[in-house]
């Protein structure tokens, strides 16, 4: 008999980033940016993409204003894009094998939380055909413009605030597991003293985080909880998230 695979650590709080890791909004934001880019002349590039990926949106905005050269302040880029946003995020999609974890940790009740560098208002339009969905987590930090988050990621400091808000004593940061799917979210979750899971683009650079990140993963279909000391998928699920709603199987 083959012996069990000792775990890779005995997590007990999950956190999950939510933009290209839990919806595919990163898309959906190359979109928006890209139209807006083109009426200046400039292209919203994938380079351009990485440097902004996990970014608080003004931070992201003035890199970006900096580096092409634009004739505007990240206010202006925030007024700019709201609109064309907002008719845009109401089509988010789950990315793959995330309803299944999602529901998978909440019945077994492990503790989980969204830390997302949104702002409230940017959340609750990409969340408007996902309520359901989000109403399974313990709770939300839209770090955007949350008042105990003071820096954007790479600082720790969302995954710390995400932490702090479970029921009871906060969790041991190294009991608690991350998942990102940008570079600087990785460096955050790390200097929390968190683990992390990378759920890559594959055209992302990863090198920069190939010597802290725990587990590079393409897709969340490939996770494997009890690698992490996390309850395994035993195929019983009784009831299942999808986009019609909650079906019971």
């Amino acid at each position: 008999m083959t012996s069990p695979v000792k775990p890779r650590a005995n997590i007990t709080h999950v956190l999950f980033d939510m933009d290209g890791l839990l919806l595919n909004t990163e898309d959906l934001y190359t979109v928006v940016y890209d139209e807006i880019l083109q009426r200046y002349g400039k292209s919203f590039t994938w380079e351009m993409k990485q440097k902004m990926m996990g970014t608080k949106i003004l931070e992201g905005a003035q890199l970006m204003i900096d580096e092409l050269g634009l004739p505007f302040t990240p206010q202006d880029w925030v007024q700019m894009s709201r609109d064309r946003m907002t008719e845009v995020f109401v089509t988010a999609k789950l990315m793959p094998g995330v309803d299944k974890l999602i529901q998978h940790l909440h019945q077994h009740n492990v503790p989980i939380a969204v830390a997302t560098s949104s702002t409230k208002y940017s959340f609750d339009r990409k969340a408007t055909h996902h309520q359901e969905f989000f109403r399974l987590f313990h709770h939300i930090v839209c770090a955007g413009d949350d008042p105990d988050v003071k820096r954007g990621k790479p600082s720790p400091d969302a995954f710390l605030v995400a932490a702090s808000r479970f029921d009871g004593e906060p969790p041991i940061p190294s009991n608690c597991l991350v998942f990102e799917d940008a570079t600087l979210g990785v460096q955050a979750a790390k200097s929390a003293g968190m683990h992390a899971v990378l759920v890559p683009d594959k055209r992302l650079d990863t090198t920069s985080i190939d010597d802290i990140v725990d587990q590079v993963i393409p897709s969340i279909e490939q996770f494997v909880p009890q690698e992490w000391g996390l309850p395994p998928y035993d195929g019983v699920l009784r009831t299942w998230w999808t986009s019609s709603g909650i079906v019971n199987i």
